[in-house]
């Protein structure tokens, strides 16, 4: 009868009988410890018997890694193989999450043992979300601007950058932002954080655009932008800066003189691109060269 029992079942009765064992020495080692501590011996009673522990097949021998992608692995491994003892009883895992949290790359850590041998590390890793530069190092950051790792130039990522002290903490902001001129967002080549206090953004085609302060501010001036550039196509013709941090106003910096001049839009159709709020380019560009002789705003 036991036979045809053991033939119905599952996995291999060798495999219970196993299992079975290891949760019997795990009980006995737990009452041993159990009792050392109420009879009052010292703790080295209770290492010693987590030892003995150890030397009868319960001690790490394997580690399974989980989750990691990007991070170097043997960093991780080096982490949990740094123990004072590779019995599985004495093995800290606290202590193995605790100094796998300080990684950048790892947003969380489970760390756990699988009898009789083996050491479970389930890593969650941050995503990449953009490069920051600041202070001359480029640190390739994740969406909440925890900083992941060192890059150089010649190894950034097609990803966005971001320029100056705590851009890093203005990731949301600045995705947010770009969410209101969706069309713009993929000719972005950079933005730099001014002041602690608004946005210059960088295209590809080489021009800036400043915006001003205020997050509802700086989206409506983007909207109004992007509706400029939809209808004269701004970019990619020749301008250097545009400048829209004074309220109904739009300035523009043109080459230095002996430089490739712009094709400067019809006037009008500009205006009214802008809803009205705006001065044309052309008038602007006039503006630009007196203030100052550098083409932009004060402020």
């Amino acid at each position: 009868m036991m036979t045809r029992l053991a033939e119905a079942l599952p996995v291999p009765i060798e495999t219970i009988q196993r299992v079975a064992g290891y949760g019997m020495i795990a009980l006995i080692i737990l009452l041993a410890g159990t009792a050392a501590t109420m009879m009052g011996l010292p703790q080295a009673t209770g290492v010693a018997l987590a030892e003995m522990t150890g030397r009868a097949g319960f001690e790490v021998k394997r580690i399974e890694l989980t989750g990691v992608d990007r991070m170097e692995r043997l960093t991780v491994y080096a982490i949990a193989a740094d123990q004072h003892s590779m019995a599985m009883p004495l093995v800290d895992l606290e202590k193995v999450r605790r100094q796998l949290m300080t990684y950048g790359w790892i947003a969380d850590a489970r760390v756990s043992r699988r009898l009789p041998d083996t050491l479970l590390i389930d890593i969650v890793e941050r995503k990449p979300a953009a490069i920051w530069q600041n202070a001359q190092k480029l640190s390739l950051i994740d969406a909440t601007g925890v900083e992941l790792e060192p890059v150089s130039i010649g190894s950034m990522p097609d990803l966005p950058l971001v320029v100056g002290p705590d851009a890093n903490k203005q990731i949301a902001a600045l995705d947010t932002l770009l969410e209101a001129a969706p069309a713009l967002k993929p000719m972005l080549a950079g933005a730099s954080w001014i002041g602690k206090r608004r946005w210059d953004l960088r295209f590809q085609s080489g021009e800036t655009l400043a915006l001003p302060e205020g997050g509802p501010e700086a989206a409506a001036a983007l909207v109004k932008f992007a509706r400029m550039d939809g209808t004269d196509r701004l970019l990619g013709r020749g301008f250097v800066r545009f400048d829209m941090r004074i309220p109904d106003k739009f300035y523009v910096r043109l080459p230095p003189k002996g430089a490739a001049r712009p094709i400067v839009p019809d006037e009008t159709t500009i205006a009214k691109a802008a809803d009205g709020d705006t001065k044309s380019v052309k008038d602007a560009g006039k503006d630009s060269r007196k203030d100052k002789g550098n083409g932009t705003t004060a402020g």
